[in-house]
């Protein structure tokens, strides 16, 4: 577990996506040992199990599709690190097809969920009854923008240092030094982005460190620590809010206004256009508004 876990860091996968394949691998484990009668070990691994275990998600889990591609890519993952490792000659994935399933769009806030959190930030500022309980909210006010009208990831947002951050009265950027798969990117802000970083640089303070986000004792500020925060202002504004759906809102309202999918792709990071499309997918909310059109378009005779 711990040479895969280190295989996958270095492949830079996002901690999220480790922690889930470690998990995935876990749960194989324990099918195989209970299915084969003996523990599991990469040698182990045979085209006919992965067909077997595909198979008792569907039948006897009734997993989600989702839920058996994602154990399915998890493994793929080990096989291919096992090979490297010289624990297996050949891929026994190959053959073993994922679910098929309806391509759905991620989840990101409608016009009226963003509105009321932006009323929300705005309320966390002005409302604030101690100066630390202010300087808190303007890191926070300022952590949304980033990520919903920048669209980092919360790996990026958490590693940007002061120096990654250029503003100018009419223009400014975020610099995204290793984004994933460790490529660079560079930002643009808009004037709400702008704004709210620079209220945020103003209150911060002199810290030692060169990280932008802080705690509260001045310690770098780590992505389960933004997750916390969002869920703590979703609560407020009643709405599920993290990092991820921040970051597809921004793409979203990007693909709204007719920017190309290139520009999209390129302000995300995504080296393919493939992974960018997902944004063209209509909601639920999309396809109610689309249906909804029809009332009264149909006459009776």
């Amino acid at each position: 577990m711990e040479a895969f876990a280190h295989y996958l860091k270095e492949k830079g996968r996002a901690e999220r996506t480790v922690s889930g394949y470690l998990a995935d691998l876990e749960h194989f484990s324990r099918w195989f040992a209970d299915t084969a009668g003996k523990a599991f070990a990469p040698q182990l691994l045979s085209a006919q199990d992965l067909r077997d275990y595909r198979q008792y998600l569907l039948a006897v889990q009734h997993a989600r599709p989702a839920t058996i591609n994602r154990r399915l890519a998890a493994l793929r993952a080990y096989a291919a690190w096992a090979r490297r490792e010289g624990l297996l000659s050949l891929n026994p994935l190959e053959g073993v097809r994922g679910v098929r399933e309806q391509e759905r769009a991620p989840r990101w806030l409608e016009r009226q969920e963003r509105a009321a959190l932006v009323r929300e930030l705005e309320a966390m500022v002005n409302g604030a009854r101690t100066e630390a309980w202010r300087r808190q909210a303007i890191r926070d006010k300022a952590i949304v923008y980033l990520l919903l009208y920048a669209g980092l990831r919360v790996s990026e947002l958490c590693a940007l240092e002061m120096s990654d951050i250029d503003l100018a009265p009419r223009s400014g950027q975020v610099l995204v030094r290793s984004g994933k798969g460790g490529k660079a990117r560079a930002v643009p802000l808009n004037l709400d982005a702008r704004r709210a970083v620079s209220d945020w640089q103003n209150v911060r303070g002199d810290y030692p460190t060169p990280f932008l986000f802080l705690g509260k004792g001045g310690e770098k500020l780590t992505p389960s620590g933004v997750q916390r925060r969002l869920s703590e202002i979703g609560t407020r504004v009643g709405v599920e809010l993290s990092p991820h759906r921040l970051r597809h809102t921004f793409a979203k309202n990007l693909v709204e206004a007719g920017v190309s999918l290139e520009k999209v792709a390129s302000l995300l990071g995504h080296d393919s256009l493939d992974t960018t499309r997902i944004y063209l997918t209509p909601s639920q909310a999309d396809l109610q508004e689309a249906v909804e059109r029809l009332n009264g378009g149909y006459g009776l005779d």
